[in-house]
């Protein structure tokens, strides 16, 4: 296999690795309950902790944080979810255990700092090789559940969640000890630029930035929120979420290879942004359709139509893959790593907004439904316009 692929594969591993913690400790629910002595609403702080830490994360990559050395930075935003994963279940205090899953959600910075490698290792095969790699954020969920379920299964009480996370603690470094075996490293430009070159001033970094803000709105929400308001069974919710986990990570690769396909035609920079734009318009409508459909399925109690509904939505996470190599086709070599930061920071706002306005807006399906069709057909309106408006590489051209 070419090593540029085996780069990606490896990429993944460490993302899954790391995106194991996600939703681990919400399955010792239970358990966390007792031995803290908390309230149900209470254990929700954690999760909220997590997806906030997600959002600072990108608002840290406008310093030197996640800057200089590749390698050093992967090891880095690695370390920020295994060391905690280390600490959890030693924590006296529930405060800290909150504490800690702030810092955990900083494992996202490596969804922006692989961006700036493949946008070095390739062209054309971006969204394909991007697509792989955020699949690994799904696979990883799906991973720190089933790990979750063997604990549990073979200790009892708080042993499970010791071993759980001191385990998947050991993997991630087990992972990075892997990778850093066979990547090559480079230098993620720390230095400032000319208020000319400003990200933050360019009216492209807003627009586009929020054409991808409706899709994290509903990969993390609508499993935490509409799904536990339906009136199937328990286990049914639950084969519901981990349908919606494994369509994601299965759309990130399929819709990945299909903006590959499209930007093989047209390797330019307006090239490559029509195809990035024409897979997450696609994959917005069909989203729309797919929310329809489960709306429908849980209004009738139909599970099996709900399963088809949830399979169809996932596609909501094909805009990743094109999302994510952006900063590459459109902005100027030397700027591309800062503008990554900056178009993560304003999308994952929703991870900040929309667990909060959800939890105070959604007491039903047909509420977190509308809602969700709504941001759909937000998404292609942004699109849209961002696609009447200038690159900044074409305002500024690739030196600046």
């Amino acid at each position: 296999m070419e090593k540029r692929w085996i780069t990606v594969l490896l990429n993944t591993l460490v993302v899954a690795a790391g995106f194991g913690t996600m939703h681990m400790l919400e399955k010792f629910a239970g358990i966390v309950i007792d031995h803290y002595g908390i309230t149900e609403a209470a254990m929700g702080y954690q999760q909220t902790a997590y997806v906030v830490g997600l959002f600072v994360a990108f608002l840290l990559g406008g310093t030197s944080l996640f800057k200089g050395s590749f390698k050093r930075s992967v090891a880095l935003i690695i370390s920020f979810a295994a060391i905690p994963q280390l600490l959890i279940p030693f924590m006296p205090s529930w405060g800290g255990v909150v504490a800690l899953r702030f810092f955990q959600g900083f494992i996202v910075a490596l969804i922006a700092v692989f961006s700036n490698q493949i946008g070095r290792l390739f062209v054309a095969e971006r969204p394909f090789a991007k697509g792989i790699i955020l699949s690994g954020i799904f696979w990883g969920g799906i991973y720190g559940i089933n790990l979750a379920k063997w604990a549990s299964h073979n200790y009892s009480d708080w042993g499970a969640v010791k071993v759980a996370f001191l385990v998947s603690a050991a993997v991630m470094y087990a992972v990075l000890a892997l990778w850093w075996l066979f990547i090559e490293d480079f230098e993620i430009p720390k230095e400032k630029h000319s208020s000319g070159s400003n990200v933050w001033k360019m009216p492209f970094t807003w627009v586009f930035g929020f054409t991808f803000f409706p899709a994290l709105w509903i990969i993390f929400t609508l499993g935490s929120f509409t799904l536990h308001n339906v009136k199937f069974s328990d286990a049914q919710v639950a084969n519901l979420v981990m349908t919606l986990e494994v369509s994601m990570a299965l759309w990130s690769i399929i819709m990945g290879y299909l903006g590959y396909r499209l930007s093989v035609k047209n390797t330019s920079n307006r090239g490559l942004f029509k195809a990035i734009v024409s897979v997450m318009t696609l994959s917005y409508a069909v989203t729309f359709a797919g929310i329809f459909i489960v709306w429908k399925a849980i209004s009738a109690n139909d599970y099996r139509l709900a399963l088809i509904g949830i399979a169809i939505t996932g596609i909501v996470q094909g805009t990743g893959p094109a999302f994510w190599t952006t900063a590459p086709a459109t902005y100027p070599k030397k700027i591309y790593p800062e503008a990554s930061f900056a178009l993560g920071l304003i999308s994952n706002s929703a991870n900040a907004v929309a667990p909060n306005v959800m939890f105070v807006l959604v007491h039903g399906v047909t509420t977190g439904m509308l809602i969700y069709l709504s941001m759909a057909i937000l998404g292609i309106l942004l699109l849209l316009a961002s696609a009447r408006m200038k690159l900044p590489v074409e305002e500024l051209g690739d030196a600046a």
